[in-house]
């Protein structure tokens, strides 16, 4: 009961400062500028709640003021379920009013026409919401939390209970609202009235569902290359990212600081640089290209554009990601079980293929799952190198912005794209469910990592070298071209590309920034460094509620979250802006909705990630900590963070990598205030100037590996307690401590 006061006082203080000190709607030049205090309380638009009520009108708002209070009232009440059953009606009530209210009421009244005709013409409207409506929003949303805690759901946990609720709150914002606004849209005439007809004509489309390929004709349609690309992508970056992690954690490879550096170098590459850069070695005109004509006669051909080539440049680009999910999980299995394997004559291969591979079951299944979804939202390579072979992201893109703009058509194709995804989701829940995949326990682990099979080490060699040899030929013409004059023209030597984009003079004592690319690049860093940790905590946050926690609708719950990864940047960019350009909610133009974008985006890596990490994570660990009287916080602080350090640094660097790198979403949200780097490289390629383009993606490259390195010492490594008992009886009794690191 003293806890639950606590918590109600809390509540109740927010709200007191939601409708009397903060403005309750959306400040223009933006909160965090703190210019509106020196209009406030009276200026109109910046009134508190409680004044916009009695001072300026809007007497909609007293219904929202007295659910408050009467939520409010169960702080005085002794009775746990009713007090519990009090706030969970208010809250229901409270945050279906303030989304019903935002949504009916616009900058000059009703939005709807039904409430016009019910209730007549409102004699004013309302900007979008802000810090007071927004706080309000939140506290409804906590209020069903705390009652359900009061009431026994989840054994009373309110940590968990309301970290379930405010994800289910911004899940519901920032990518139902958004994809279901979209959708409405399809749907509806230019006077917003229904009408379904583009609708059902794209669904019915042969272009789309066409089998002309199988049965010996041109080509099948966009639906089944897309899935076929994105199958043979996710198997390829699995098999090549486990490669890469068994050589980095299971042999004495003596390069593996260069392969992890390797491994990251594509990810941390602008989408379109690669396919550049593939282009020059391998396209009509390319180096390989020339060079193979000019030594073995072979003549130039268009190979490279189409399936073949994305599929190469996807492979190039997503095998880090498999990796990064892989090598926690590679070097997480138990030495103890395949010493076990090894003391029962097994050999080696049989080892690996029966005890170690079997126990990396949830890193393959997720590491393909990824790979499959980052192939069905790429749309940078497919730009660059697709040619005529579009697939459904690029299709989506030119039907938004395209000579004839047809939204149907691209939610059309979104929601094929987003029905391949949850299949391929479905099929991994399938492989793994009813399995236990557990091996790091609390208690000390003994024995080392069995050595691979001579076979499969002479395998792992002979992917990793060649990729190796690749990846340096590829970064070697990148970094090439930022020093030459006009690439492929003028080969001469100058500095002048990275002169114009990041020359510093000092004026009057002062540093001043002058070259073209400032504006952009601290842009950009603000803008990654903000969200790389939201997008960390939220991502490792909901796995360690899928994996630890049960509950209704857990299921429904994971989906909703892969949503947003599995729609394609371009749907994600168009669906922001026509869902936060207007009322109730508008970020258009800000930082925050760039903020948004890329945590909601790029939050579910982090989830697969977790999840991946946390299966092999023992509960006994949790239920020691509670058994000690530690409350779900605490034991997700000390014990479980701790161990998902490799978890947490892929989750930063991923989406601090993807804040920078990404250009399908931002190149719809981005504003002359707040302008991203690859929006502004595209730009500078579409004018011609490929060079200062090549050398701000160098930049960006070595500023990406300086910060990812600065999160590698932040987090730190896991440290398991393993005795190597292998080694030989002279060092039976050292302890040996297994440190974990991610690149």
């Amino acid at each position: 009961m003293l806890s639950g006061n606590k918590r109600l006082n809390a509540l109740l203080g927010l709200g007191i400062g939601a409708f009397l000190i903060v403005p309750w709607y959306r400040v223009e030049r933006g909160f965090f500028s703190f210019e509106w205090p020196s209009d406030f309380p009276f200026s109109s638009d910046l009134a508190p709640g409680l004044l916009q009520i009695f001072a300026e009108g809007r007497v909609w708002l007293v219904l929202a003021l007295a659910l408050f209070l009467i939520g409010g009232s169960a702080r005085f009440m002794a009775d746990a379920n009713k007090r519990g059953r009090l706030l969970v009606v208010t809250g229901t009530i409270g945050i279906l009013y303030m989304a019903l209210q935002g949504l009916a009421i616009s900058f000059t009244g009703w939005a709807w026409t039904f409430p016009e005709t019910a209730f007549g013409a409102l004699p004013l409207g309302q900007p979008a919401m802000g810090a007071g409506a927004i706080l309000t929003s939140l506290i409804f949303v906590l209020f069903i939390a705390f009652g359900l805690a009061e009431r026994g759901f989840m054994k009373g946990d309110a940590f968990v209970v309301g970290s379930i609720s405010i994800l289910i709150f911004l899940v519901t914002v920032f990518i139902f609202y958004p994809i279901g606004s979209m959708f409405a849209g399809s749907v509806q005439d230019f006077d917003g009235s229904f009408k379904p007809d583009g609708f059902i004509r794209n669904m019915q489309d042969p272009a789309i569902w066409s089998l002309d390929c199988v049965i010996g004709g041109n080509r099948c349609g966009v639906a089944w290359r897309t899935l076929f690309l994105a199958v043979m992508t996710g198997l390829g970056s699995t098999i090549l990212g486990l490669a890469f992690a068994l050589v980095a954690t299971r042999t004495r490879f003596p390069f593996k600081k260069g392969l992890r550096l390797l491994t990251v170098l594509p990810i941390i590459t602008p989408p379109f640089v690669i396919g550049l850069a593939l282009t020059l070695l391998f396209g009509r005109s390319g180096v390989v290209t020339e060079a193979l004509d000019t030594l073995f006669g072979i003549e130039p051909s268009r190979w490279l554009y189409g399936l073949t080539g994305i599929w190469i440049a996807q492979v190039l680009s997503f095998t880090p990601i498999s990796f990064l999910v892989l090598i926690g999980v590679v070097e997480g299995v138990s030495p103890s079980m395949e010493e076990a394997s090894q003391t029962l004559r097994a050999d080696r291969w049989r080892t690996f293929w029966r005890v170690s591979l079997p126990l990396m079951k949830p890193g393959l299944a997720n590491a393909f799952l990824i790979g499959f979804i980052e192939s069905m939202a790429d749309f940078g390579n497919p730009l660059v190198l697709g040619g005529s072979h579009g697939v459904l992201s690029t299709e989506i893109f030119f039907a938004v912005v395209g000579s004839q703009v047809d939204p149907s058509r691209a939610a059309v194709l979104a929601i094929i794209l987003l029905s391949f995804t949850l299949t391929a989701f479905l099929a991994q829940r399938l492989w793994l469910s009813g399995k236990n995949f557990a091996t790091v326990t609390g208690k000390g682990d003994s024995g080392a990592h069995a050595g691979l099979p001579k076979s499969l080490s002479v395998t792992v060699y002979g992917i990793v070298l060649p990729w190796m040899g690749f990846t340096i030929v590829v970064y070697g013409m990148i970094l090439f071209g930022g020093f030459v004059k006009t690439w492929g023209l003028d080969n001469s030597l100058t500095l002048e590309h990275y002169a114009r984009a990041f020359s510093v003079t000092f004026q009057d004592g002062a540093l001043v920034w002058t070259g073209v690319a400032w504006n952009s690049f601290w842009t950009t860093m603000e803008i990654a460094l903000i969200s790389a940790p939201l997008t960390a905590a939220v991502g490792l946050l909901t796995a360690y509620i899928i994996v630890r926690q049960k509950f209704a609708g857990k299921n429904a719950f994971e989906f909703a979250l892969m949503m947003s990864f599995a729609i394609p940047g371009t749907v994600i960019g168009i669906s922001y802006i026509m869902a936060f350009n207007l009322p109730p909610i508008e970020m258009t133009g800000s930082a925050l909705i760039l903020v948004a974008c890329f945590v909601f985006r790029n939050m579910p890596v982090g989830v697969r990630g977790g999840i991946a990490a946390m299966s092999q994570l023992d509960k006994s660990l949790d239920e020691a900590s509670l058994t000690l009287r530690a409350n779900s916080a605490r034991t997700l602080r000390k014990v479980i963070l701790p161990l998902l350090r490799p978890a947490i640094t892929a989750a930063l660097v991923y989406s601090f990598v993807r804040a920078i790198t990404s250009i399908s979403a931002v190149i719809f949200l981005v504003s002359a205030e707040y302008n991203m780097a690859t929006s502004y490289i595209v730009g500078l390629v579409e004018n011609g100037e490929y060079g200062i383009a090549i050398a701000y993606s160098s930049m960006l490259i070595f500023v990406m590996i300086t910060v990812i390195a600065g999160f590698q010492l932040l987090v730190g490594e896991r440290r398991l307690r393993r005795e190597n008992r292998v080694s030989g009886m002279a060092k039976s009794n050292k302890i040996r401590i297994a440190q974990e690191k991610t690149a």
